[in-house]
């Protein structure tokens, strides 16, 4: 009964992750407008940042729109087919789960953030000034 249950969800994945990539795409907002100087410290500012994720998770789309409509440029990390990134997350973070915020702090010490909400609220308040100033 295990393996069928398996089987039916893995089925149901295969199906629908092309949807929810298509819709993603369709979806992703436009960026927030900056200056070239703002936009080139922002960047600067991201090169501290990697996000760990899954392509099709649902939580992980939830993050990358976010980043999108912040016009961020946060390195993605593929944790499910990249073994590397897998084994960096479970040994920083303490755990695969997805997503997760790598934030290398200006003191060296590395933060692992989890939960979508908390990721997004996070690069909101981090990042999402320009746009109080951009209105």
């Amino acid at each position: 009964m295990r393996i069928l249950i398996r089987t039916f969800f893995r089925g149901l994945r295969l199906v629908l992750a092309p949807v929810m990539l298509i819709s993603e795409k369709l979806s992703t907002p436009q960026a927030i407008e900056r200056s070239p100087e703002e936009q080139a410290r922002v960047d600067e500012a991201c090169r501290n940042l990697a996000l760990y994720q899954f392509r099709t998770c649902p939580f992980c789309i939830k993050v990358r729109k976010e980043i999108a409509r912040l016009g961020l440029n946060i390195e993605l990390r593929d944790a499910q087919l990249d073994p590397e990134h897998r084994r960096e997350l479970a040994e920083g973070g303490g755990r695969v789960k997805v997503p997760c915020l790598k934030i290398v702090h200006d003191d060296g010490t590395t933060e692992w953030l989890y939960e979508s909400d908390d990721i997004n609220a996070w690069l909101h308040r981090r990042f999402g000034k320009a746009e109080a100033q951009a209105a």
